[in-house]
């Protein structure tokens, strides 16, 4: 079991799996462990997740979904949640975030906000993008419009 005999039929099973494997992981479901806390409490640091590549395929992202961007090449993916897309107008306004003049309810947001944020448009071929840990400052996130391009898929959970 643990020292099996070395037959052409067990080297090809193995180069099998080892391909299966590397498309798999590198293509389809990339693993990654998450750092920061501007997702909590959906999201903790250090948890552990994969990154499921396949998800915007045929698709775009909606409001409400939680995406992985792309920051510096594939090694680096922040998760964001899509709060507007292209042609919508968001704000925040005594920390509720509104958009297209309608207040939004995100029972995922745990916690008291003092976002002020004016109201912007969000281009063509963008999304508007913020964590869930709004009782952070605003300066403590990473946020705003990113590019379509830059999606790189979503957490598998």
């Amino acid at each position: 079991f643990f020292f099996p005999r070395i037959t052409p039929i067990y080297l090809v099973r193995v180069a099998l799996v080892a391909a299966f494997a590397y498309v798999f992981f590198a293509f389809v479901c990339t693993p990654f462990v998450i750092r920061g806390k501007s997702m909590e409490p959906t999201y903790r640091d250090g948890g552990f997740n994969f990154c499921f590549k396949l998800r915007y395929l045929f698709s775009e992202p909606r409001p409400g979904h939680v995406v992985g961007l792309k920051l510096a090449g594939a090694r680096v993916i922040l998760l964001k949640r899509v709060l507007a897309t292209s042609g919508q107008t968001v704000e925040f306004r005594g920390g509720r975030l509104v958009v297209d003049g309608a207040t939004v309810d995100e029972p995922y947001v745990q916690g008291p906000c003092d976002w002020e944020l004016p109201p912007r448009r969000v281009e063509e071929g963008r999304l508007y993008v913020a964590g869930d840990n709004r009782s952070m400052p605003a300066e403590g996130h990473d946020f705003g419009q990113t590019s379509l391009r830059r999606v790189a898929g979503a957490p598998l959970w």
